[in-house]
């Protein structure tokens, strides 16, 4: 007769393993944890209480929280409370802690005061990696996501929010008036009496309303940016790719080599544009591969022309496409880029085959601007798709020669936007993915800052052990 696979007899006694070790298996990723944080010099990164205390009750050594953390954010568990669960009922964090079980106050402490120190653990491994040859290729792509703060939007305030709720407010006020004078009209009773009473308090709770609006409204305009949250304040609200959609949140810029796909480097801004960003991180990256020349692909939204002559200064070949500003080709009218710069004649030809010379300087801001304009264009046949002024003028920045290389670089290279999205997007879902809906679950940028380093963290261990393996990743830890 056929029977299902039966469980073990809970009431009948067995003999456990010997030792903790026996539990964990020889390729169980908790030892590489392990191996990895036996192998850090805590006191060097800037750990705190590294040496225990002459006097008072002993602590817990920095390497066992460290540890916890660690393993936490590698099987998607970062809540301090959920942590302290774990340390009393998961074989793998007993053997890892060593039967210890801190208590929550304690695990969140240690990540909320020692937040450099934990940065400096993220870029240890990302060093390690480069030592184990697993970042030989000086190529990465460079991408920047929205990630959501402890904070929701209706706790952030803008500009034109602050209108818009004003303006919801006043109508709600007009509403009740309007049916408090209806209800003056009618008979008297009990029921109109409770309804009456029921809108005037809804009046003075829209007062009330109306009153902290102000509030809000005062403290935003006297911000720089014209904008407060007000259970994180160091969140902002950003537009997404999505449209008409926003996050209130944090702008998480990674470099992301394109080998492997590890993250060598990465900064949480909450700043919404990623237009200043490019060469910070392009920088960043150069300065941990320990490399002269690095290659950089990024997309449309980083493209300035002082960032991109900034990687230029920097030996960074940076490879981006250029947007579209100036709605030319949506009037039906040639662009700029259909204007060819003929280099050793420092001229423009034009789509008829004219030459625009140079004609004068201006200055723009902190940019010198070179204009190129031709008196051939009223007899041209194309000028009606050209311009409606008398003659076209084209600007030229003094070192948009670093822009033509860019563009020049994407021309010969088709598949670099595409090979950037391969690289860069699947670091992104896979961190949300693990952070859950709510992704951070602290406040304030420094903090934030030391979470997502976490999260990198046990992004990049995880990308090292499907590579390598767990054994080989352990030997080399130890070399």
């Amino acid at each position: 007769m056929k029977r299902f696979i039966e469980g073990a007899d809970r009431s009948q006694s067995t003999l456990l393993p010997e030792s903790l070790d026996d539990w964990i298996d020889e390729s169980n990723p908790v030892r590489v944890v392990d191996a990895f944080v036996n192998e850090l010099k805590l006191v060097e990164l800037g750990f705190a209480d590294v040496e225990p205390a002459v006097t008072g009750r002993p602590g817990y050594h920095p390497s066992a929280l460290l540890k916890l953390y660690i393993y936490g954010y590698l099987n998607r568990i970062q809540s301090s409370r959920r942590l302290e669960r774990e340390a009393r009922r998961n074989l793998e964090v007993i053997w890892l802690l060593r039967r210890l079980s801190p208590d929550d106050k304690t695990i969140a402490d240690f990540r909320r005061d020692n937040g450099s120190a934990i940065k400096k653990v993220c870029a240890k491994f990302v060093e390690l990696c480069r030592q184990m040859g697993l970042l030989t290729k000086a190529s990465v792509a460079i991408d920047g996501s929205k990630f959501k703060a402890v904070n929701t939007r209706d706790k952030n305030f803008t500009k034109g929010k602050v209108e818009r709720r004003r303006q919801q407010l006043e109508e709600s006020v007009s509403r009740y008036l309007a049916q408090l004078d209806t209800a003056d009209l009618q008979e008297p009773s009990e029921a109109l009496a409770a309804k009456a009473t029921h809108l005037k308090e809804k009046l003075a709770k829209l007062a009330s309303e109306m009153q902290k609006l102000e509030v809000h409204e005062q403290a935003m305009l006297a911000s720089p940016d014209q904008q407060i949250s007000l259970t994180d304040p160091d969140s902002r609200s950003m537009a997404t790719s999505g449209r008409g959609s926003g996050v209130v949140g944090y702008n998480v810029q990674t470099v992301v080599d394109t080998e492997h796909h590890l993250i060598i480097a990465h900064e949480v801004t909450n700043s919404g544009s990623d237009r200043a960003q490019l060469a910070n991180m392009g920088k960043q990256a150069k300065a941990v591969l320990c490399i002269d020349k690095l290659e950089a692909v990024a997309d449309r939204g980083y493209y300035t022309g002082e960032e991109i002559k900034a990687c230029a200064d920097a030996n960074i070949a940076v490879t981006l496409p250029k947007p579209n500003t100036t709605g030319m080709e949506a009037k039906g009218k040639f662009g700029k880029h259909d204007f060819a710069y003929l280099a050793d004649q420092d001229v423009y030809r034009c789509p008829a085959g004219q030459l625009l010379a140079y004609w004068l300087t201006t200055v723009d801001g902190e940019r010198t601007i070179r204009r190129y304009a031709t008196k051939a264009c009223g007899s041209c046949p194309l000028k009606a798709r050209c311009t409606t002024a008398k003659n076209r003028v084209i600007s030229r920045w003094e070192h948009e020669h670093v822009m033509d290389d860019a563009q020049r670089r994407l021309d010969a290279d088709p598949q670099a936007m595409r090979r950037r999205r391969e690289t860069v997007e699947h670091p992104f879902g896979t961190l949300k993915m693990r952070m859950g809906a709510t992704h951070f679950l602290m406040k304030r940028l420094p903090k934030v800052a030391t979470e997502m380093a976490l999260h990198v963290l046990a992004y990049n261990l995880t990308r090292v052990m499907n590579i390598m393996g767990v054994q080989p990743l352990i030997a080399a830890m130890k070399t």
